[in-house]
């Protein structure tokens, strides 16, 4: 089994490493909101680092955090040499770091031919390298890259707005890979789009990943896309990872109570399991509504059928979980015993022509 995902690897194999992130945004002059709360993790080089969590739960914070969008307020981000914490906010990040966001129209220039803006990053790279870049050259990029995505070479000379949602991600795709990066984020990267075009989305990751060695941190709130392409998972609640280990083993056999929970909202593929669902469901009916927690209580005790008085006064910390990964839970031996029978998502076959 790998190392935990939230443990600091040697230098020659760090890739990103995020150490006890903390971000803070202001409310006024004297409160703030803590959106990440002491958030460590690492994505090897070559590796896929699943972040999952609900809406609010921090995770593409963490993201904007790496890529100098959101104010550090401690912690340490390195990739390699780079120490991207020290960059400042909107701080240059480094080349071979790149990010696919979850709406690709609002990310591409509805005014500028697909072709201009794929060229964009290969001129960026030549200003500041001081590097000639000619026109044919440029050109040559950026048909290979549309061929590397699945898409025709005249996609170069057409609009944004001719193209579906799946091209479209297919062309933000292109963007961050045409400039040859080692790591690509992807936040929420496939959530407005239908199953079947997921499905070929996520073919496509896989594919790119294996065949040129790129590391992903793929940022989602569903587990069922998560477990379809990332090898390690960081589960995040309210800024605070909950749990972390393998992919397979966090979703077969989730230790933690809001691990469970996101696990029960993905699909299932077999009657028998979707029967042993509804007992588990009825299990996990959460406590009656009670006031948020204290910042020195376990954050999903307000939601939690198996909290007692050490959970509401005491923060848990990460330890080793049943399944040789970490758990934030000071009941997870008392816990009824789950295994999962979790499987993909339904695979699509890639389209030819790249047409979705």
């Amino acid at each position: 089994m790998s190392a935990p995902v939230h443990e600091t690897p040697g230098r020659e194999e760090a890739g990103l490493v995020i150490d006890d992130l903390v971000v803070d945004y202001p409310l006024g002059r004297r409160r703030h909101r803590r959106a990440v709360d002491g958030v460590s993790l690492r994505v090897p080089a070559g590796r896929s680092v699943g972040l999952v969590g609900e809406s609010g739960s921090g995770k593409s914070t963490v993201a904007k955090a790496v890529l100098g969008m959101a104010p550090i307020g401690s912690g340490a981000v390195t990739y390699g040499p780079a120490r991207l914490h020290e960059a400042g906010r909107r701080g240059s990040r480094p080349q071979e770091i790149q990010v696919v966001f979850q709406d690709p129209y609002s990310s591409l220039d509805p005014t500028k031919t697909i072709g201009y803006t794929l060229a964009e990053p290969l001129r960026a790279r030549a200003d500041r390298t001081g590097t000639p870049l000619g026109r044919a050259e440029c050109q040559d990029a950026v048909r290979a890259i549309l061929d590397r995505v699945g898409l025709p070479p005249d996609t170069a000379d057409r609009y944004p707005a001719q193209f579906s949602g799946g091209q479209r991600q297919r062309i933000s795709l292109a963007r961050a890979l045409i400039v040859r990066p080692e790591l690509v984020i992807c936040d929420e990267a496939v959530s407005a789009l239908d199953l079947s075009v997921q499905a070929q989305i996520l073919n496509l990751l896989l594919e790119l990943q294996q065949d040129l060695g790129l590391s992903l941190l793929f940022i989602t709130h569903d587990l069922a896309v998560v477990h379809h392409i990332a090898e390690d998972l960081v589960v995040l609640y309210r800024g605070r990872v909950m749990e972390s280990g393998t992919a397979a083993d966090v979703c077969r056999a989730p230790s933690h109570p809001y691990t469970r929970q996101l696990v029960m909202s993905a699909p299932l593929h077999s009657v028998g399991g979707q029967r042993e669902r509804r007992e588990r469901r009825e299990a996990m009916t959460p406590p009656p509504a009670r006031a948020l927690p204290l910042a020195e209580a376990c954050p999903f005790t307000h939601r939690c059928p198996f909290a007692v008085d050490r959970c509401r006064t005491e923060r848990p910390a990460l330890r080793e979980a049943p399944h040789g990964g970490r758990v934030a839970c000071h009941r997870v031996e008392e816990l009824p015993d789950w295994t999962e029978p979790f499987g993909p998502p339904a695979s699509t076959p890639h389209h030819e022509n790249g047409t979705l």
